[in-house]
This record gives C-alpha cells, structure tokens and sequence, in this order.
C-alpha cells in the first residue's frame, strides 16, 4: 500500500489535560497533518525522555480543526512512555509520523449507521460519526467504558450531532449497566442499519463483529495493536485473517473489514 505522503512532522502541544481516570485529551498543532489527516487513521508520536525505550504511540484523533492545525486526541495512561507523555506541558514539540494506516471507509449504503466504541477506542469512532454525518448518513453511537471516570467522549458525540447516544458503564456509575453489546443487541432488534464501525477492547470488538454478522450487516472494526513502526517494517502490529494470511495492522489497518478477521 502507498505510503506517499506518511512522513516525519513536528508537532507542538496546545493542551494535555487530564479529564478522567487515568484518560487525557491531547491537543496538537501541525498544519500539514490536519490537512492531510483521514478519520480513522493514525499518527506514530515518539515521547521523549528515555535513551532505552524506542517504541512510540499510536493515536488516531477524534476530531480535526483544519483552520487552526489543530489534532485532538484522547489516550490512557497504561504504561512508561504514556505515563512520560501525560506529564508534557504545552509548547513541548514532539516527531509524529503520520498520517499512517487505511482509515474509515465511508458505506455506500445511505441508512443508519451504528458506532460502537469501548474505552479509548471512542476517538476514531466519533472521527468517523463526524465523516458519516458530513456524507448525509445519521449516527447512533454507543460509548462504553468501565466506569464513568474512564468515560471519555460524550461533550464531542453532543457537539457532532449524532442522532442517538447511548453510554453504558460495567459498573453503572453512568448510563445503562453492563455493555455496549448488550444495547447493541437491543439496538438491532428494532432498527435498520446500513453499517456498523467498532474500535475498543479485542472481545468487545469480537462481539460487535459477530452481532454485525448475523444481522447480516457490513462491519468495520479499528484494531488495536502497537504499531512499532508505522509504516511496515517491523512486523510487530500483524493480524491474523480468516483466510490464514497476516497483514500489518499499521498498513492495511488499523481499520479493517471485521469479517475478514479471525477473532
């Protein structure tokens, strides 16, 4: 796959603000990437602070403020170099590679579409709640999150406009209590969808995939994985399909056709 305009850019901080357990909203300013950036795919930050650690952060952004150069997105605090990169103040310039990866596919079916996101899997699902609305196709988006201090995304799906919201929390300190693919499942049995687009954790997704299928729905499905490189030579982010083959999640992904995924 080309990779004619993923390159080195400096990036500087605007904000990094803490807004839930252990979860931050990151803001950059970079006006090339904001201009050449496509919901759902990704950007490679290498956080400085470690002569050992060589591995950088992949982060797909939830919105674009294309005037202003401006990137948002959200990440949790689930190790050393995260950990390293939510104590940088503003101003800190940062090398990102970008953009990087196959983002979302816009459906070629103008019915609903259901957004399904667990944790901070939700920016690149509200990117593609803003492109599916910009395209004339209305949105129900379901947020799910352990409990609602790692609930992350509400104010933006408000601000985008999706058409139905729905928040469900493990433990129900917000929203209805239990899963995303619970209200999926009830979802499903009283509306027509043209599509489905999940990113979260590898079972949820597993799920939301085997839903899509039976309803005889087109399912895309954001993977996860640490994506070394960003552009294919390190073989690090392969994912196994269903036909036996790997491809690289940084390349032909991070947003693939769940159906061709072996879960």
């Amino acid at each position: 796959m080309a990779v004619k305009d993923t390159k080195l850019h400096t990036a500087y901080i605007v904000s990094n603000t803490c807004v839930g357990d252990g979860i931050y909203e990151l803001v950059l300013v970079c006006d090339e990437l904001a201009r050449t950036m496509l919901p759902g795919e990704f950007i490679n930050i290498h956080v400085p602070g470690s002569q050992t650690e060589l591995l950088s952060i992949p982060l797909s952004f939830s919105h674009i403020d294309v005037e202003a150069g401006l990137i948002y997105l959200a990440y949790a605090v689930v190790g050393s170099a995260t950990k390293r990169l939510s104590a940088l103040c503003a101003k800190t310039a940062l090398r990102v590679l970008g953009p990087c990866g196959h983002g979302w596919d816009i459906p070629l079916s103008k019915e609903k579409a259901l957004l399904v996101s667990g944790g901070i899997g939700t920016p690149p699902v509200l990117a593609a709640a803003a492109l599916f609305k910009s395209q004339g196709i209305a949105v129900d988006v379901i947020i799910g999150a352990q409990t609602a201090d790692k609930l992350w995304g509400v104010k933006r799906a408000h601000a985008i406009g999706v058409d139905r919201l729905f928040v469900t929390t493990d433990d129900g300190t917000l929203g209805e209590k239990g899963f995303t693919t619970d209200v999926m499942q009830k979802l499903l049995a009283d509306t027509s969808y043209g599509c489905v687009c999940t990113c979260g954790p590898a079972p949820m997704m597993k799920r939301v995939a085997a839903l899509a299928k039976a309803a005889h729905i087109p399912c895309q499905a954001s993977l996860e994985r640490m994506m070394t490189c960003g552009f294919g030579a390190c073989a690090t982010c392969t994912v196994q399909m269903v036909d036996g083959s790997n491809k690289g999640c940084c390349m032909v992904g991070p947003v693939f056709n769940a159906e061709e995924v072996a879960w």
